[in-house]
């Protein structure tokens, strides 16, 4: 039911003389051309991830019989850290960087404002089923499993325990109030994650788990997808290496990048972002655009000429660009979340069944299509999963624990209060998150067992896993919005 009494407005206060359903529409609009802008600056993301975790230092040593120097090349990030603290934690930056900010507004309130527990739960199912299910079918027929298994079960009984660890915190030990050291022990957390994450990687004795089927990745992108460059291709514009220009840049003899090569291939973003493609991009032979190619780019133009901003990767290994992508995306993710909140006020829907949908799904959006990137681009499953149960992690133990910090211990210090938090339908949502994730983990051990991975294999078995997974999101999503409006 539409509400007639939705005051609130996305740009101008003369949009609330306009009907109801005709904002709802423009918003739903607006909210998929975000979408649109979230998935291009993500895939320049990525790339510059790739940059990042590619760089290398020197190490020279001597030969034990000969005594001649040995120059060796060593990578400067371990993969696993990687995948948690540049993957994850960046894909999850904008929900962190919004609801600290929001916290920062909030100082002095008693209660804690932005996304509450029912959108991080409802991130964490959008994350493991609509995820889970999107990527098994990226591979076409090419077969993706994870190599580091251990460390793969390792995050992933952390993503579940973030949750459950939530509840406790929320309804158990203090109901609906967080303390300062609960708020502490929540950021704690993710470093205990990424110590354990290492651990496991590096086989510390007594703290690691041995797993017969066990292997490490040789490197963090193949550069040379098994299966289909689709997926990249609509992210980027291009393959799965998405060159932007800076990856033909002329070095000197030292290693470091001439400024004029820098300006001209970063003139040529410009350049590139008023030319119509064709059909296909990575086609070298010249074809001339279709009048569907020639809307698309109309339609994509203000987002490429924004996204041309940018720097090239070139500079400091990728990490200009990766701040900057990064910035885009939390300042797109907070129109997004703006977007979602007056569909729901225009719409009349409760706020709680919006932040388990519309909110949910625009918050892990990132998320989504980093995993997609990944799935298509690397040569095994680990970085795809692995974002997908680390930003679960992410989003409980800094996503809101940072901002628990900021205000617990504010309203300790200033006003010696304590901060409330609401757990509307919390329990009960989570019951029905844990019972479908156990149900989609099922199936993806059962996939790496009768197909020898998570990811593709024959194409039938994957768009039914897929269909299989996106089924119990529906339940997730039905069972608890009907819960919400009091109907079970």
């Amino acid at each position: 039911m539409l509400n007639s009494t939705c005051s609130k407005y996305i740009l101008f206060p003369e949009e609330i003389r306009l009907r109801n359903d005709v904002r709802a529409v423009l918003y739903i609009l607006g909210l998929l051309y975000c979408f649109i802008g979230l998935s291009s600056v993500t895939g320049r993301f990525f790339i510059a991830m790739e940059h990042i975790v590619r760089q290398t230092y020197e190490v020279v040593q001597k030969d034990a019989v000969t005594g001649v120097k040995v120059v060796k090349r060593e990578k400067v990030w371990n993969y696993t850290i990687a995948d948690i603290t540049l993957l994850a934690f960046g894909t999850s930056f904008p929900q962190i960087s919004l609801a600290t900010i929001d916290a920062l507004k909030n100082l002095g309130k008693l209660d804690a404002g932005g996304l509450g527990p029912g959108t991080l739960v409802g991130s964490a199912a959008c994350d493991l089923f609509l995820i889970h299910a999107v990527c098994i079918i990226i591979p076409q027929g090419a077969v993706k499993k994870v190599m580091n298994l251990s460390v793969w079960i390792v995050e992933l009984i952390w993503s579940l325990w973030a949750y459950i660890w939530l509840y406790i915190i929320v309804q158990v030990w203090t109901p609906e109030v967080i303390t300062t050291w609960e708020a502490s022990m929540t950021v704690l957390q993710f470093f205990l994650l990424l110590l354990h994450a290492y651990a496991q990687d590096q086989e510390w004795p007594f703290v690691s788990i041995c797993m017969f089927d066990n292997k490490k990745r040789v490197d963090w992108v193949s550069g040379n997808p098994t299966g289909s460059s689709s997926s990249s291709s609509a992210v980027c514009g291009s393959n799965c290496t998405c060159p932007s220009g800076s990856e033909n840049i002329e070095f000197d003899g030292q290693g470091k990048y001439q400024f004029t090569d820098l300006l001209m291939h970063w003139k040529q973003q410009f350049i590139d972002v008023m030319q119509v493609k064709g059909p296909d991009p990575t086609d070298r032979r010249y074809r001339p655009p279709t009048g569907l190619n020639i809307c698309w780019n109309v339609v994509m133009f203000p987002w490429k000429f924004m996204f041309a901003l940018v720097p090239p990767t070139a500079i400091f290994h990728g990490w200009v660009t990766f701040i900057c992508t990064l910035v885009f995306i939390t300042a797109i993710s907070y129109i997004v979340t703006n977007l979602t909140n007056l569909i729901g006020c225009v719409t009349g829907v409760k706020p709680y069944a919006i932040s388990l949908t519309a909110l949910a799904t625009g918050t892990s959006w990132p998320d989504l299509v980093a995993s997609v990137i990944a799935a298509d681009c690397q040569a095994t499953a680990d970085s795809a999963l692995a974002n997908i149960t680390c930003s679960n992690s992410v989003n409980i133990f800094i996503g809101i624990g940072v901002p628990w910090v900021i205000n617990t211990f504010y309203n300790y210090f200033k006003l010696n209060a304590q901060l409330t938090v609401s757990a509307l339908g919390l329990g009960f949502t989570l019951l029905v998150y844990l019972v479908t994730s156990i149900l989609c983990i099922a199936a993806l051990v059962a996939r790496r067992y009768f197909f020898g991975g998570e990811l593709g294999g024959p194409q039938k078995w994957a768009w039914a896993s897929s269909a299989y997974i996106l089924f119990l999101w529906i339940i997730f999503l039905v069972v608890s919005c009907l819960h919400v409006y009091n109907i079970i």
